[in-house]
């Protein structure tokens, strides 16, 4: 089953990720809210990007949450990602694919959605960092995990200091500092040089999404204006 998409060429994509700043992950059931309800507050909040991530999900999981995110994504011209399936970014509708370093290598990925999804890859040593920029395959990546988080456990934080190494030089593809980031945390990071980033429980345990998404983001954005 095909959706259709506000977003249809790698020119618009990218365009609209340029311009992003909050990326929102969740996963199929919303961490047990109303998902359509609770994507259409952060999205009206401010979040620009909303990735699907389901470890745990079979795949009839996420084709049946697909739908939600695509149409959530459409109706405030976000960007829809999924996490880790580059198999099912034709069949869910996703503007693109987010990996990790574990993950389908960036080539094989990149050959498996196309020239006109976003690929998205994860970070967390300076070398993996300056790779992922200077990989044309790779539209943008995530930093971190700044501080521990349990949606990735075993995963020790790289604190302040990476997101830093990524400010320090001007980079070819948009980053995002990731982990652990909510509202008393994105102070320091946004001030370290992080003018995007992705929040899971800041606004998935948020009693109100939509102004949580709103304050972070006018933190990030107070970034580029001090940049």
């Amino acid at each position: 089953m095909g959706f259709q998409m506000s977003l249809t060429t790698g020119t618009e994509r990218r365009a609209r990720l340029a311009a992003a700043h909050l990326y929102l992950v969740c996963d199929a059931t919303g961490d047990g809210r109303d998902l359509a309800a609770f994507l259409d507050a952060a999205l009206r909040g401010g979040a620009d990007l909303v990735q699907l991530r389901d470890k745990d999900g079979d795949d009839a999981t996420i084709l049946r949450a697909a739908p939600v995110f695509r149409a959530a994504a459409d109706a405030h011209g976000a960007l829809f990602i999924l996490n880790d399936r580059p198999d099912l970014v034709a069949a869910t509708g996703a503007d693109g694919v987010h990996v990790g370093q574990d993950d389908l290598p960036v080539a094989q990925t990149r050959a498996a959605v196309g020239p006109d999804r976003i690929v998205g890859l994860s970070t967390h040593t300076p070398a993996q960092v300056d790779a992922a920029d200077a990989r044309d395959e790779v539209d943008y990546f995530a930093v971190g995990p700044v501080h521990a988080t349990p949606t990735k456990p075993g995963r020790p934080a790289v604190g302040i200091e990476l997101i830093e190494h990524a400010a320090r030089t001007p980079r070819r593809a948009p980053w995002f500092a990731i982990g652990g980031i909510d509202a008393s945390t994105v102070g320091p990071v946004a001030a370290a040089g992080a003018t995007r980033a992705v929040v899971v429980r800041a606004l998935t345990a948020a009693a109100d999404p939509e102004a949580s998404a709103r304050a972070l983001r006018a933190t990030l954005e107070a970034r580029v204006g001090a940049a």
